[in-house]
């Protein structure tokens, strides 16, 4: 049995997504015990250029449609497009689980990424488009702000550019804050399903290149768990205050980002190359995700500043969720890829 069907079958609180909107690897995804898809600008721009014979009658059709439409907008509605065509698969496990499983979810426009207004109106805009969106906003402080709203108002947000603890446990308070408003004025909160994302393996990439060109020399495995660290340790604090918000792990590397986490109560959102080497992988599917991470490689990892300020859940204030330097490779990633979008769409429209 492929290990990821396994993984789910043995221990269903561990869910598998598919961190892609193709509808080809959804579905090889969902063969393999998925039960959701996620979305972001670079993403969907890998989507188009992989399979871009198949969407481009789409595209120009969109242009004709809407000619008074700039580029950016129909950037949108492709995203729009894409992802409602892969929630179409999810559907039916989303009715029959009650919002908990078969969603897909949406990123806000990563330049409203300081702006709170502006990603809640693009995050009802998104919601919008299909029963089973979830919406994805980054965990800045104005995004953190935002998720409380958004909630409140019945959105499942999903929070993303989030590596730290201290952002994961300020995302999962705004929930909590946002529920309770919803259930003080008798709103109901039984199809919500909301998550936070923790990039593990983009931890992982920031402190190698923070601390690569310094004197400072870790083991090399001690580098490839601080994401694995930074995720058990709020995955404790998250039980430990009995939070409603599921963590949901992204950015994979390596055999680490897989394999430590199963038996968790929480999402592993996979892209399609890394679903096919762990499925082939030799790996027990056992419960690792309650064994602490090595003491020996913790206490090398606590050595590092950069890795404290993630770790703790206090590391970090929400003033400095935005500057710290995961995010900012991010965050710069995901405009890149946006842009790189948009300039796609522009060979349609401008000729």
């Amino acid at each position: 049995m492929n290990k990821l069907l396994e993984t789910v079958q043995k221990f269903p609180a561990t869910e598998v997504w598919n961190d892609s909107c193709s509808c080809m690897e959804l579905s090889y995804a969902m063969e393999n015990g998925a039960s959701g898809a996620t979305t972001n600008p670079v993403i969907v721009g890998n989507v188009l250029k992989n399979e871009l014979k198949d969407w481009e009658p789409t595209i120009e059709q969109l242009i004709k449609d809407h000619p008074s439409y700039s580029e950016d907008e129909i950037a949108w509605e492709v995203i729009k497009a894409l992802g409602l065509k892969a929630s179409k698969l999810l559907q039916p496990m989303y009715y029959e689980t009650k919002g908990q499983k078969g969603r897909i979810s949406f990123q806000t426009n990563a330049k409203f990424y300081n702006n709170k207004e502006k990603m809640i109106a693009h995050a009802v805009e998104l919601a919008a488009v299909t029963e089973n969106s979830q919406i994805k906003l980054p965990a800045s402080k104005a995004g953190v702000e935002a998720m409380e709203e958004l909630t409140y108002r019945g959105i499942s947000i999903n929070a993303t550019v989030s590596f730290t603890c201290a952002q994961a446990v300020a995302v999962a308070e705004a929930v909590e804050r946002g529920l309770a408003r919803r259930e003080a004025e008798g709103l109901s909160t039984e199809w919500m399903h909301p998550v936070c994302t923790i990039m593990a393996g983009r931890t992982d990439d920031y402190l190698k290149a923070h601390y690569g060109s310094t004197d400072t020399l870790l083991h090399s495995e001690a580098y490839d768990m601080a994401g694995v660290a930074v995720v058990k340790n709020a995955y404790r604090i998250y039980k430990e205050r009995g939070f409603r918000t599921k963590l949901l792990v992204a950015a994979f590397r390596c055999m680490n980002h897989f394999e430590e986490f199963i038996g968790g109560d929480l999402i592993l959102t996979i892209p399609y190359k890394w679903q096919r080497k762990y499925n082939a992988a030799d790996v027990e599917v056992k419960n690792n995700m309650d064994t602490p991470v090595d003491e020996k490689l913790l206490n090398e990892l606590l050595t590092l500043e950069e890795f404290r300020k993630a770790y703790f859940p206090k590391g970090l204030q929400p003033e400095e969720f935005e500057h710290y330097g995961a995010f900012l490779a991010t965050i710069n990633q995901f405009l890149s890829g946006y842009d790189s979008l948009v300039q796609l769409i522009r060979k349609y429209m401008v000729k």
